[in-house]
């Protein structure tokens, strides 16, 4: 048998591709990992027993998903949009609004609204009033906000939303915001309230086993390289 050329570069090339393949294995496991555990936490607190204000200490990490109702007012004063928001498909904003209750503030994501005919019509927003109301919604956390560009806001592409936003209009939230569900005022109920996340665990295991799949490719492919040599 005529020796095989560059028989160590092939299978140091070989064993590069492999180690590759079972690095991109790993990754897409623990991403499966992750998101499955992450689905967990979400079926679990989204179906439990409204939290009370009082419980939310230290931070509301514990709480995130759970539902909290509070008394207060919208301040229509202090609203916002996110810009390149989508629900089935038509471009709209994320609307967000400051509530008050108790001398504290809280921001609001009362859902999608639809954009203007074009970019110098208003979108028309959800009704606001400063009549005392009662909000149930869920608690999620400051960088949970979804990304994107806040309307009339120049630079916002860091996490932390909520943050920069207080420090722009000089006020004190808490560090974290609500996913508005319901109101006592049904004409502020959102018309297209943000939705819990589709709790799938995805294809992460799938591609997990195609990589493996692959770096099996290149073990056979290389031991057949080296017997028809």
């Amino acid at each position: 048998m005529a020796k095989e050329r560059y028989s160590l570069l092939k299978t140091l090339v070989a064993f590069l591709l492999i180690g590759l393949c079972l690095w991109a294995a790993q990754w897409q496991y623990q991403r499966g990992v992750d998101r499955h555990a992450r689905n967990t936490v979400i079926a679990k607190q989204s179906v439990m027993a409204p939290v009370n204000l009082s419980e939310i200490k230290g931070g509301a990490a514990s709480v995130e998903w759970r539902t909290i109702t509070l008394r207060g007012n919208f301040d229509e004063a202090n609203q916002i949009l996110l810009r390149n928001r989508y629900n089935e498909g038509v471009y709209g904003f994320e609307q967000l609004t400051l509530f008050a209750f108790e001398d504290r503030k809280i921001w609001v994501d009362r859902g999608w609204i639809k954009a203007g005919a074009n970019a110098t019509i208003t979108p028309r927003l959800q009704e606001t009033t400063s009549e005392d109301i009662e909000i149930t919604g869920r608690i999620r956390l400051d960088s949970s906000l979804p990304q994107g560009r806040f309307f009339a806001v120049a630079n916002n592409s860091e996490k932390n939303l909520v943050a920069q936003l207080d420090a722009r209009k000089g006020i004190q939230t808490e560090d974290f915001y609500l996913d508005l569900i319901s109101t006592s005022n049904s004409a502020m109920n959102p018309d297209a309230p943000a939705e819990l996340p589709e709790l799938s665990d995805g294809p992460h295991m799938a591609y997990a086993l195609q990589w493996l799949f692959f770096a099996g490719l290149i073990v056979y492919g290389r031991r057949l390289i080296y017997k028809t040599a």
